[in-house]
């Protein structure tokens, strides 16, 4: 008997702007997905910007053909044969998860347990049960690309402002500085409020970016900056304004640590050195300074195009600093620091770090080396945190991670330990790590390598197991911004995860803890399903899950601004640490400065001699997002084929017409994407799309759905002597290149 269509609250995780949708379902199939309107009362205007769906999104479009589609795993498998070739058993989740837990236990027991270490991906997980079990089993070596994708901000601005801020865009907001961003493509929700305060007509934009952007195009001012030179613009621009005295002079006098130092630094950055090492105009520097100083209140949305520098700590750093001694911290129409939710069990207090020992903790990868984003920096954050909020942000999955590049290496050479086994969470590694090669015979290296994901990625391909994961139709869940805002944003579940004769899929929780169980941490594991768990986590708001779906779901703790003249702010001196006393603990340089990229013209003339254009990438395409999505049909009509923009003038040079295939090369290796002629790029530059693989070729090697024929990071860097010295970042916007044209391709 056919049941009546049902309408589900949900939350779409289909790139990581979390919109609440209406999923429309009936006899466990989905039928679309339509926008919610969620009544908010006035002191939930913040929660506003978290809730509303995006009209135009072409991933809720195809919510029918993603969640329905054929290559979707549906049943555990197991390796036939060599890896690599194609060759799998469906099997059960029990004899699954037992075999698995079994070697687990074997590997731990000869090896230690940080023989073992997991991979995260982008957010379409929840962390925090991940975390849980890896602090219970004793391995501190969660790896990821957090390093190049949020994490970078995350500990950085709670390094130098006690917290995470975020933009409270509004109609009082004045000026907004879009730093490496292109939300139009990356960020549907954050572009439609930009549009909207656009047709305000007195809010002023600076875009600031390599390319000339959807971004630069509604702005008043754009900065095409030299790839890499972030942190020299930033420094040139403090300057103006301490020389000028257009710095906020009650809040730094009152609310800043370390101005005589930044002022002495800044000195260092005349406009004029600033225009030489960037590229961009001594005038423009100037109004750009200006503009920031004087129109408030003012926000600056920086993106992934920071993140992904090698100096994006201090880049990151100096961003701040800006945003700090113009005033525009805790302001409405600023940058507001929520601090946490109250009467929510956050993730860091589901993610049991206390079971972790100190003695292994000391063993996390690369820990020793890149401090601040590891255990050391992050416990000094925390102590901070909580001394002033209570509890502490984030997650040890996005900002307390092992060094991804070095863990690789770990894996092949034994150095500075063995890590024998990797479980790789809704991630593609061999697609999204920098320095693919090196990442294929990692993977390779390993004795045992679980897969829990949606799809059988190239990744899953040279697995051990791969076992399908409940997508966000398929599982509850609450988000609070990563873990940084005092906003909580519900979503149930909406299909089961399960169904007989059809697939057997299992959420997150239910993977990890399946496993903690079996390898004796059961009595740390007392909830059998998502929702009790979150009755458990929503217990002190005096909600179960249900009550709180069933009240809107959405709770948000009235908006405070200046919360700091109340309590101060999260770092050791309670102010904002222009001069950031954790760097120094950590040995490391307390101010900003500017580093030239260890892979530049200027840094490395002869290697640009052979390789003469600047190559950046990572730009965000819809409707992909990162890896993801490149099997579904319409997205792959609508953007068939992997391109380079090339400046028009530079490819005619070269002999490449605008649609030819053309190979890219580093001193890493070589990779061919499409021409697309960009007059919004300097001749200097290329700029690649990132993320590229092909479901339609063969699954076995050497094929491994398309790993190698257009994916980018064949040719970018991951040396840990080329990542930054405090976060470990990996540089994907300073290599160098050349590009000729493939003869064969047209």
């Amino acid at each position: 008997m056919t049941k009546e269509a049902q309408s589900k609250k949900s939350m779409c995780f289909w790139c990581n702007g979390r919109c609440r949708v209406l999923a429309k379902v009936q006899d466990n199939r989905l039928l679309g997905v339509e926008f919610e309107s969620v009544p908010l009362s006035g002191t939930q205007e913040l929660a506003r910007f978290w809730v509303s769906p995006v009209q135009t999104c072409p991933r809720r479009a195809a919510a029918r053909e993603i969640f329905h589609h054929p290559m979707r795993l549906s049943y555990p498998l197991k390796r036939v044969g060599e890896r690599g070739e194609g060759r799998w058993e469906r099997i059960s989740w029990g004899q699954a998860m037992d075999e698995i837990a079994e070697r687990l236990a074997q590997l731990r027991k000869e090896y230690g347990a940080e023989t073992v270490a997991t991979s995260r991906g982008t957010l379409r997980t929840t962390d925090e049960y991940r975390s849980r079990f890896m602090n219970l089993f004793g391995s501190p070596n969660m790896i990821g690309h957090s390093a190049i994708c949020y994490g970078p901000r995350a500990v950085i601005s709670k390094s130098v402002l006690g917290w995470f801020p975020y933009p409270f865009l509004s109609s009082k907001t004045k000026c907004i500085v879009l730093w490496g961003k292109h939300s139009s493509h990356s960020y549907l929700r954050m572009w439609e409020v930009l549009r909207r305060l656009k047709k305000q007509g007195d809010v002023k934009f600076i875009c600031i970016d390599p390319r000339y952007t959807d971004s630069a195009e509604m702005s008043d001012l754009c900065l095409q900056l030299r790839p890499g030179t972030d942190s020299a613009l930033a420094m040139g621009m403090i300057n103006v304004i301490i020389q000028e005295g257009l710095y906020d002079k009650d809040f730094v006098a009152n609310w800043c640590h370390g101005f005589s130092e930044l002022k002495e630094r800044a000195a260092e950055y005349p406009v004029e050195e600033v225009e030489a090492i960037t590229w961009v105009p001594t005038d423009k520097i100037i109004q750009a300074a200006r503009m920031c100083a004087l129109t408030k209140p003012s926000a600056i949305i920086e993106g992934e195009g920071l993140e992904q520098l090698p100096n994006n700590g201090e880049t990151l750093h100096a961003r701040y600093i800006l945003s700090a001694i113009t005033g525009n911290i805790g302001t409405e129409g600023g940058e507001l620091i929520s601090g946490p939710h109250p009467n929510f069990i956050n993730d860091r207090e589901i993610e049991m770090e206390d079971a972790l020992s100190a003695e292994q903790r000391q063993k996390q990868i690369g820990s020793d080396r890149f401090r601040l984003y590891a255990w050391p920096g992050n416990a000094l954050i925390q102590k901070e945190q909580i001394r002033v909020w209570g509890k502490p942000s984030g997650c040890y999955a996005i900002d307390g991670q092992a060094h991804t590049p070095t863990a690789y290496r770990a894996m092949i050479t034994g150095e500075p330990y063995a890590i024998k086994a990797l479980i790789t969470a809704a991630s593609n590694p061999l697609i999204k790590s920098a320095n693919t090669k090196l990442a294929y015979k990692a993977l390779k290296s390993l004795d045992l390598h679980v897969v829990f994901d949606h799809w059988l990625t190239p990744t899953a391909a040279i697995a051990d197991y791969v076992l399908p994961a409940a997508c966000w139709l398929e599982r509850p869940y609450i988000f609070n911004g990563a873990n940084n805002s005092n906003i909580l944003v519900g979503g149930e579940r909406a299909l089961p995860s399960r169904v007989d004769g059809e697939y057997d899929r299992r959420t997150d929780f239910e993977f990890w803890r399946e496993l903690g169980v079996r390898l004796g941490q059961e009595k740390y594991w007392p909830w059998k399903t998502d929702e009790e768990v979150y009755d458990y986590r929503l217990a002190p708001l005096g909600y179960t899950f249900k009550e709180f779906m069933d009240n809107g779901g959405v709770h948000a703790v009235p908006i405070e601004y200046k919360n700091y003249e109340r309590i101060g702010f999260g770092t050791p001196t309670g102010k904002v640490e222009l001069a950031s006393t954790i760097l120094e603990k950590l040995d490391y340089d307390p101010l900003p400065k500017y580093i030239e990229p260890s892979e530049s013209p200027i840094s490395c003339p002869e290697l640009a001699e052979k390789y003469p254009l600047i190559l950046i990438n990572g730009g965000r395409i819809l409707p992909y997002y990162h890896s993801e999505h490149h099997q579904v049909d319409s997205f792959r009509r609508r953007r068939p084929d992997p391109v380079v923009q090339i400046n028009p003038r530079t490819a005619r040079e070269l002999g490449i017409g605008e649609g030819d295939w053309v190979w890219i090369e580093t001193p890493r290796g070589t990779t061919k994407l499409k021409c697309e002629y960009f007059e919004g790029i300097d001749p200097r530059v290329v700029h690649a799309e990132h993320g590229w693989w092909f479901s339609e070729e063969p699954e076995e090697e050497p094929w491994l759905h398309g790993c190698w024929t257009s994916n980018i990071n064949v040719c970018t860097d991951d040396n840990p002597d080329s990542c930054n010295s405090m976060i470990g970042s990996w540089p994907l916007r300073t290599g160098l290149c050349k590009v000729y044209k493939c003869k064969q391709y047209k």
